[in-house]
């Protein structure tokens, strides 16, 4: 059964050709058995019925041009005096097709040719109505009509719901790219905020471990409790890194109990005087004040000042040179944050603040500014007009989008 209908559904022409035939025979039928009319009568229904069939057979391979067919056959019908018969049938199929599948103009113009039809039809054949007077006569054309208006009424219909099914579809394919474009931008986001934890983690901590390792390495046979002293600060600042990237690339594992306890919370404002020691303990002088009353800040601004500290020391011990000297102010305003990192050093290259760097370099910077951008906030970078270089930061306490 299933086969029958894909069949058919493959085939329409091909079934309303079938159904074309079916109703020619019916017609031959009816005009041999008709004894009523003229034999010029007879003659001329049977290219009537032609092309009534005609009509049926390509209905919806060209809707418009078969009911032109249709309407110059009936008007032929008309004029030659072949009195309403079985292949009038095909009016209806034509008025259903049209008002679903046709244009617009073709639906008008069936329906007003419905609503003529049966009129003319008495009109053309007084002698079949009835000769109960008007009245009854009008009755007559109201219920040949009413066929007529239904066939094009449920022809509209159709039409109507195929267009809802079809907004409905769209609708529906629309918002699938939609959510597939939304997921893309997600990934893209989040990938890019896991890139800066990455680099502030790794960065900051592998500079500090890298800059102890060399100098226990330079005193490990002259001083040699510097050199332990160097090695345990390499040691914790390991330990902070592995904890961090746990907490980091717990976002990426599916599956683990966010409160088993296992990841360490973020770092906030409190933390950057604990950050500033562990630098001062890698020969990097520091000054570190606070102005203004601290207070609560959202986890966002806090995480964001505590990375762009983080990564502005970072690169004072990696550009600055070996006799340079830092000041970290923290600023806390009625309406936001501020953040002034400056050194004294040789400061860095135009590209690396600027454009980015190239080579992989210079993304600590990008970092610092989506960071900032992320909160609402501003940013400005470069060298200090003395010597050395300057970030200054201002975190607004609400978001960009509210």
């Amino acid at each position: 059964m299933q086969r029958l209908y894909d069949f058919i559904r493959r085939h329409p022409t091909g079934v309303d050709t079938f159904w074309a035939v079916v109703l020619l025979g019916l017609s031959g039928v009816s005009i041999v058995a008709d004894q009523s009319g003229t034999g010029r009568e007879r003659v001329a229904a049977v290219p009537i019925a032609v092309g009534l069939c005609a009509v049926v057979a390509l209905r919806r391979r060209a809707p418009e041009r078969m009911l032109l067919v249709a309407i110059g056959t009936g008007l032929a019908q008309l004029l030659l005096g072949v009195s309403p018969d079985v292949p009038d049938f095909a009016l209806l199929v034509i008025t259903y097709t049209v008002a679903s599948v046709g244009e617009r103009w073709a639906s008008r113009l069936a329906l007003a040719c419905s609503l003529c039809a049966a009129g003319l039809s008495r009109l053309r054949w007084p002698q079949q109505a009835t000769t109960d007077g008007w009245p009854q006569m009008v009755f007559v054309v109201v219920v040949l009509t009413v066929p007529f208006v239904l066939a094009w009424v449920l022809g509209d219909s159709v039409r109507t719901r195929r267009a809802y099914f079809s907004q409905l579809e769209e609708r529906a394919a629309r918002l699938e790219r939609e959510r597939e474009a939304q997921s893309k931008v997600a990934v893209a986001a989040e990938r890019a905020r896991i890139a800066r934890e990455l680099h502030d983690v790794v960065a900051h901590n592998v500079s500090v471990m890298v800059v102890q390792a060399d100098g226990a390495a330079y005193v490990m046979e002259a001083s040699p409790e510097q050199a332990r002293q160097a090695l345990e600060t390499i040691s914790g600042t390991g330990r902070q890194a592995l904890a961090e990237m746990r907490r980091l690339l717990g976002v990426l594992r599916t599956g683990d109990d966010p409160e088993s306890g296992e990841y360490v919370p973020q770092p906030d404002v409190e933390q950057i005087e604990e950050l500033v020691g562990k630098v001062r303990e890698t020969g990097l002088e520091v000054d570190f004040r606070i102005e203004g009353t601290p207070r609560p800040l959202p986890s966002g601004v806090e995480l964001t000042a505590y990375r762009i500290v983080q990564e502005a020391l970072t690169n004072t011990r990696k550009h600055g040179g070996p006799d340079a000297g830092a000041s970290v102010r923290l600023v806390y305003f009625d309406d936001g944050l501020g953040l002034l990192v400056e050194d004294d050093g040789r400061g860095a290259s135009h590209e690396l603040y600027e454009d980015g760097g190239a080579d992989g370099a210079g993304h600590g910077m990008i970092g610092m500014r989506e960071r900032v951008g992320m909160v609402g906030g501003t940013l400005d970078a470069g060298p200090r007009p003395g010597g050395g270089f300057r970030i200054s930061a201002l975190l607004p306490l609400k978001p960009a989008n509210q």
